[in-house]
């Protein structure tokens, strides 16, 4: 069955902090903590931040001296709203806003084991 980016269910555990699970219509199920998509935000910003450091999507950004007292607080989102049919936008506890989580971005992030072996092949 070919890989399918439309969701048949999403469940957003904002009350638990712990992330985003989605069931995608082929089947495959994705599970994402908040820390993960916070670090992978889609917005212009965000990206080129990223692309400023070197590094991909979901790749650690370089600890610096100052992160030492930020360790072990992770991202939490206080919000998620639907963006028309099409994407995800999160209100993350750091006062981000921007950076709209398409379902195909979601889906070719897809952080499971099968589906990060494969982007790497």
């Amino acid at each position: 069955m070919p890989r399918s980016a439309e969701p048949k269910s999403v469940e957003v555990q904002l009350a638990a902090g712990t992330g985003v699970e989605i069931e995608w219509q082929d089947g495959h199920r994705s599970r994402y903590s908040f820390s993960y998509l916070r670090s992978v935000c889609p917005c212009a910003a965000c990206s080129a931040h990223r692309a400023a450091q070197g590094r991909l999507p979901g790749a650690p950004r370089p600890m610096r001296y100052d992160d030492l007292g930020t360790l072990g607080t992770p991202v939490r989102a206080v919000k998620a709203e639907p963006v028309g049919k099409y994407a995800l936008r999160f209100h993350w506890d750091d006062g981000h806003r921007d950076g709209d989580y398409s379902w195909d971005f979601l889906r070719d992030i897809c952080p499971c084991p099968a589906c990060s072996t494969a982007r790497e092949a």
